[in-house]
């Protein structure tokens, strides 16, 4: 087995180096030039986010594209790829490895035990920066969804919504969401 290729000693990790990665069932992401690793998500992650998807992409109006498995450059040296995303449908013509900030209205992590301080702190902290206007933080062992809106360079909880909800919203499209469908 060979190791995949790997920037020169000292060097930052880019959106770049990430093609030569091998497919081996792991999530690779960049945080300030570094790698990191996390084992691809379960299949209760899953079902939620595509759950989820499939709510956001019946109700979002044309011009906006409801997706995923495509990253966001949180800024030069970051890069990550939320579970799901809301962005300009234009931005994705453009191409490119990454879309960026500018082009993001909504950003969606369904948190993993495994890694939920990556979701509750380094990606709210990196996509506030970033400016990304909404961040949304499904908890399946909660049974909740925290939304927070853009306040300065983060963050703000705007609200906690359990199973028993129903999220009415105008951002970042009109949208009527019960949340016990998601999970």
């Amino acid at each position: 087995m060979t190791s995949p290729a790997r920037p020169g000693s000292g060097d930052a990790w880019t959106v770049d180096d990430l093609q030569d990665l091998p497919e081996d069932g792991q999530d690779y992401e960049i945080f300030d030039g570094s790698l990191l690793v996390s084992p691809h998500a379960d299949v209760r992650h899953g079902a939620i986010a595509n759950r989820l998807r499939r709510l956001l992409d019946r109700q979002a109006p044309p011009g906006l594209f409801v997706g995923q498995d495509v990253g966001v450059s949180a800024k030069r040296s970051s890069y990550f790829v939320p579970d799901l995303f809301v962005a300009h449908e234009d931005a994705l013509e453009r191409g490119g490895p990454a879309l960026a900030p500018a082009d993001v209205l909504l950003v969606v992590e369904v948190v993993s035990p495994g890694n939920a301080g990556r979701d509750l702190v380094l990606k709210r902290h990196e996509y506030g920066v970033a400016g990304i206007p909404r961040y949304w933080l499904v908890e399946p062992r909660k049974q909740t969804v925290t939304v927070l809106e853009h306040a300065g360079a983060g963050y703000r909880e705007s609200a906690v919504l359990s199973a028993a909800d129903t999220y009415r919203t105008d951002t970042p499209f009109t949208l009527v969401l019960p949340v016990a469908d998601i999970f």
